[in-house]
């Protein structure tokens, strides 16, 4: 077996799995891997991304680099699963805001996974850079799934060049290969769960230029008449959208499509990074805004008080975990226990409303509303003043005792 982040095989195993998006890095990975011994199969979890025209382009470029293999997986009810139900019952954003839209990085690692597995290899490859969070969520990942080497041709040749991406450019073209040329100011990820952009004057903490927007229509775009629709939950899973039911990868882009015209759920933040940086980048996530407002509206009709009051903070430690790497940590499935656990009663319908930029959760039905028969807030109540007197006085007394000592 190779020495871990070796890009040297032994004669006993040349079979490596390389993680492929057919940008720059991982094109570049394919011949420098295969010039150090290795036959490389690739592996493209389509995240939600990409069109048909892209994921096209990057099935021929697998083919064009001569690997030995190439598999697309489709990753939508992957990320739905094991991150969208979770983080819709947790409930809340990375550091109280960022969505974690760069989550679909842990179903890119279980699909290599599967595929080394298929082809009988230990050895894992990616095109991480050695500055990002991403090498950590993937190398985390990884060590917690198996005996598994990771080989990481990017992070290699950082150790001699400083211009690496110059470098990449020159050594595919030196080899016949071209190289898209797709100057852009930002950098944008893209996935199923929402948009990120960087780079520019996002970087130097400027206002964002008008370039830097990706699927949230601008305000003179959007429409005249407010939107309206209707989820329903499930045990606090989405099953449903205006009464048709369907699975959660697609409810989900229906909501990206139909909010984003709307404007909903972009921001920008400046987020402490899992190497200690500071990381400014503007994001657009308009159908996990609309799910995540759906649902604290239901959450908050149904739990108790004490319930509304606890779970934010198993929520807090849950999005860090999965935003500093640790998918896979004990911690993450104990967490996740109690969240399913909350969610019992959390059943019912929620309407949606936004006529742009912020969508308000207008009507909720549910059989399982806190709400007592006889009394209504601040209206209406089925005690007595004598009561509700006693109540203050005793409820206070700690407070009104230290008042008269030491006023």
């Amino acid at each position: 077996m190779s020495t871990p982040h070796s890009p040297f095989p032994t004669s006993a195993s040349k079979t490596i799995v390389l993680a492929f998006s057919g940008g720059l890095d991982t094109s570049f990975c394919v011949p420098y891997l295969q010039e150090r011994g290795w036959n490389v199969h690739t592996v493209f979890a389509d995240t939600g991304g990409v069109d048909a025209e892209e994921r096209t382009f990057i099935e021929q470029r697998a083919a064009e680099l001569g690997v030995a293999s190439h598999v697309t997986i489709d990753g939508g009810p992957a990320i739905w699963d094991g991150f969208v139900r979770p983080f819709v019952w947790a409930g809340e954003g990375y550091q109280g805001q960022y969505p974690l839209l760069v989550s679909d990085r842990y179903l890119i690692v279980d699909a290599a996974l599967a595929r080394a597995n298929d082809l009988g290899t230990k050895t894992i490859a990616h095109g991480c850079t050695g500055m990002g969070n991403d090498q950590v969520r993937f190398d985390l990942a990884v060590k917690a799934s198996g005996d598994y080497d990771i080989v990481a041709p990017i992070r290699e040749i950082q150790k001699e060049h400083t211009e690496v991406r110059a470098y990449e450019q020159a050594y595919l073209e030196q080899r016949g290969f071209g190289v898209r040329a797709k100057q852009q100011a930002y950098t944008i990820n893209e996935n199923l769960l929402g948009l990120t952009l960087s780079g520019g004057e996002v970087d130097r903490w400027q206002a964002p230029g008008e370039g830097a927007r990706g699927w949230c229509a601008p305000r003179e775009d959007w429409p005249s008449e407010p939107l309206r629709v209707t989820l329903r939950f499930v045990q606090g899973e989405a099953v449903a959208l205006d009464g048709e039911a369907m699975p959660g990868a697609q409810l989900l882009a229906k909501l990206n499509a139909l909010f984003a015209a709307y404007g909903v759920g972009r921001g920008m933040y400046t987020g402490d990074t899992t190497i200690g940086l500071k990381g400014r980048i503007v994001y657009e996530a308009p159908g996990l805004t609309a799910l995540l407002v759906a649902h604290r509206a239901l959450e908050e009709a149904v739990l108790t008080k004490h319930q509304n009051r606890f779970k934010p903070n198993v929520a807090r430690q849950w999005v860090e975990l999965v935003y500093e790497g640790f998918f896979h940590d004990p911690l993450k499935a104990d967490l996740e226990a109690f969240l399913a656990s909350s969610q019992q009663m959390v059943n019912g319908e929620v309407v949606l409303e936004t006529s742009g930029a912020r969508v308000d959760a207008i009507a909720i039905t549910s059989p399982h509303i806190l709400n007592a028969k006889s009394a209504t807030y601040a209206q209406s109540a089925d005690w007595g003043v004598e009561e509700a007197e006693g109540f203050i006085r005793l409820y206070g007394m700690s407070s009104t005792l230290w008042a008269q000592i030491n006023r």
